[in-house]
């Protein structure tokens, strides 16, 4: 992962002007060198520059987040992105929005409706206008998004786009995208990012407060995150055999092969040729986006891939990640092959995560995680631990709410499982961290200064080798890496907004609670060290996966919310509305309305995945069986089991309710007809098995074919 030791700065636009070079690939680097043109497709730097002066504007302006509420600027701004768009030949806009509930399901997770620059005379002649009305807000009907009660109802069906000045629009094809946020007509938010936009105010508003009372002043703090998105790519005309991949985005039968990714031998393997042309061009593609995605690897199970960007501001992080997902998904059918972002696509091998780097800074460049920078910066020694105890705070005091963040349906099937995190919230701080704390907690003060460890490689050719002080905890779901958090337990399919809404919220609930005490006369210090005893229990440092730590947690009395239906549902505990209302992020309306939405769409879901259960066994299996012999009987019988729980699940009107019943159909119901179906699979003969096996999916390094579309940058 791309290091977090400072807050980053704003992407370049475009890489400097380069001499005319030609490299061993015969890519001219003004031409079709992957690099040539990255951030071109981006409107910031120099590439807004070229627009904005033509009209007496410059970037500069745009840095200043309230641009859009200048009408000079805003006109400005309109003007230069049309002339942009017809220097590219891109001459339509759309504003682009995140609907709420869209995982694993919609293509992009976002929403648009595309306009062209232009209308038509009376002679048929094109007439290019494109006003800051049209660039600052939209209008579009917001009757078939999930609201969760939001609206009145069809009859209320307005909703409003609102441009997110965060972000930067972009270009792609022949359209350019304007970041924006959706409301209702009533001012409600119906989407991810308003959730996000707020959290971030509240959180900026309270540290900064806490930090001025401790003596450093600061224009605001934002929160910096790096997604290490993690994900499969299998192998086109083996998917199209999947019904199950293609309507519910995970195999919901099928036996493992003999090989498996037990040898691990698929880690940080070469990558396969395939693949990894699909991947350059991905990242080819995300280069003239602005989107720096420097990693790329395999990850531990069979086709399985992770990409992971530098630290970046969280709206624009996760605009991009969204983008790299939709790129993923469009450039892997180029290639013959399909990415999957579903959290457990396959029984028997490791799920996929986004594991979400966290980290906060302030708009000067101080990453506040980072005890040396911290140290230099501000002078006061206790900043970086009151911080730390504010953060162990939140997460101790509001565990509940980041085990509801993550509770993606495909989490089901993954948290626990020896590849993410157990679904019991603890935090790992390092020994030497660990260390700090429990002498500051005890009156000891002084500055935290990480000693680096050595190992001795036994080489004379190497000797000593430096080490991080912290360790590598991937089973903890908060681990704490030096200079930043990581929430590991994050599912790959989710849009990561309420992840951070969570994040920023707890801690500005923290933060409040610490300045509050420090004005009414304790000291910063104090404050944390008081915090540190009452939270400590939340610490631990060692194997999250073993069986001592479930009974540990639980003499400690910490949240455990192995279901994902109830942990959804902590989102309208009474706390929780409380917290969210008075910091300004969300409304109990608005709170309540994603615990809904969440229970609906985890049902939707659910009903999905039965519904194609039932067809594969009863249109293709059990016919394809019987031709060989061998009895369907018990499938059969299992078949009915699922269908039974199925109109249960369909006759059942209360969102919870109906939420319990699909978890139940979908963990117990339908898993016990998978495994009948799983053991006909292994005596049935290959040639008689409608579906594409395990072993037809899994392996692209030994089944692909002679024939591999190579990735040509600049065509």
């Amino acid at each position: 992962m791309p290091s977090a030791d400072s807050t980053p700065k704003p992407s370049q636009s475009s890489l400097p002007k380069q001499d005319v070079v030609v490299s061993q690939q015969g890519w001219r680097a003004d031409e079709g060198h992957p690099f040539a043109s990255y951030g071109s497709k981006c409107f910031i730097g120099a590439v807004a520059d070229e627009f904005l002066s033509k009209f007496g504007g410059t970037y500069e302006m745009m840095k200043d987040n309230t641009w859009p509420e200048s009408p000079e600027k805003s006109e400005i701004v309109a003007a230069a992105i049309m002339e942009w768009g017809k220097a590219n030949e891109a001459t339509v806009f759309a504003h682009w929005f995140q609907p709420l509930a869209s995982s694993g399901l919609r293509h992009g997770q976002t929403g648009q409706v595309h306009n062209h620059f232009f209308t038509f005379d009376a002679a048929g002649r094109r007439k290019f206008s494109f006003k800051s009305a049209d660039l600052l807000r939209g209008e579009t009907d917001g009757s078939s998004y999930p609201n969760g009660g939001l609206r009145a109802g069809t009859h209320h069906a307005g909703a409003y786009t609102v441009i997110d000045s965060t972000s930067p629009m972009f270009m792609m094809e022949d359209t350019i995208y304007i970041p924006s946020i959706m409301l209702s007509y009533e001012g409600k938010a119906l989407d991810e990012k308003v959730p996000l936009l707020r959290s971030e105010q509240a959180m900026s508003a309270q540290c900064a407060r806490l930090l001025k009372l401790m003596g450093h002043t600061t224009a605001g703090v934002q929160s910096n995150i790096g997604l290490e998105q993690e994900f499969f790519l299998i192998p086109r005309d083996s998917y199209d055999r999947r019904p199950d991949l293609q309507q519910c985005g995970r195999t919901i039968l099928g036996k493992m092969p003999p090989r498996g990714q037990e040898m691990c031998d698929h880690y940080m393997a070469p990558l396969n040729q395939h693949a990894l042309n699909c991947l350059r061009e991905i990242q080819h593609e995300a280069f003239k986006l602005g989107i720096p995605l420097k990693t790329r690897h395999r990850e531990v199970a069979p086709n399985q891939y992770e990409m992971a960007p530098y630290f970046g501001h969280v709206t624009s992080q996760i605009d991009q990640n969204l983008l790299v997902m939709q790129l993923c998904e469009e450039i892997a059918a180029k290639y013959e092959l399909a990415a999957l972002f579903q959290e457990k696509p396959f029984s028997g091998v490791n799920g996929s995560g986004k594991h979400n780097n966290w980290s906060l800074g302030t708009k000067e460049g101080l990453n506040l995680m980072n005890a040396g920078q911290v140290a230099e910066v501000t002078g006061n020694l206790d900043i970086f631990p009151v911080l730390i105890a504010a953060v162990v705070t939140a997460v101790d005091k509001h565990s509940d709410l980041m085990r509801a963040a993550i509770a993606d349906p495909g989490n089901d099937f993954r948290l626990g499982a020896m590849e993410a995190p157990p679904s019991i919230i603890s935090t790992y701080l390092g020994d030497s961290l660990t260390e700090y704390l429990e002498g500051f907690k005890g009156g000891k003060r002084g500055e935290y200064k990480p000693k680096p460890r050595t190992v001795d490689t036994g080489c004379d050719l190497f000797g000593t080798l430096e080490v991080p002080t912290e360790d590598r905890n991937r089973t903890s779901p908060f681990p704490y890496g030096g200079h930043r958090f990581e929430f590991r337990a994050v599912g790959s399919a989710q849009n990561v907004s309420m992840v951070n809404t969570v994040l920023n919220t707890i801690c500005a609930d923290a933060f409040k609670e610490f300045a509050d005490k420090i004005e009414g006369g304790m000291k910063a210090d104090d404050v944390a060290a008081e915090a540190l005893k009452e939270h400590w229990k939340i610490i631990f440092n060692g194997n999250g996966y073993s069986e001592e730590w479930k009974a540990e947690a639980g003499k400690r009395g910490l949240c455990r919310i192995d279901s994902g239906v109830e942990a959804m549902e902590q989102l309208g505990a009474e706390k929780n509305l409380e917290m969210f209302a008075k910091l300004g992020v969300m409304s109990k309306e608005e709170l309540l309305a994603r615990r809904d939405i969440a229970l609906q769409h985890y049902t939707g879901l659910v009903e999905i995945e039965a519904g194609c259960m039932i067809d594969m066994i009863t249109q293709n299996i059990v016919p394809s069986v019987k031709e060989t012999g061998i009895s369907t009987a018990q499938m059969e019988a299992e078949c009915a089991k699922v269908k039974a729980k199925y109109e249960e699940l369909e006759h059942e009107e209360d969102p919870l309710k109906k939420a319990k019943i699909a978890r139940e159909l979908r963990l117990d119901v339908m898993a016990k007809a998978r495994k009948v179906v799983d053991d006909v699979e292994s005596i049935c003969p290959a040639k008689s098995w409608p579906f594409a096996t395990y072993r037809d999916l899994l392996f692209l390094d030994q089944n692909q074919g002679h024939k591999s579309r190579k990735f040509l940058p600049g065509r």
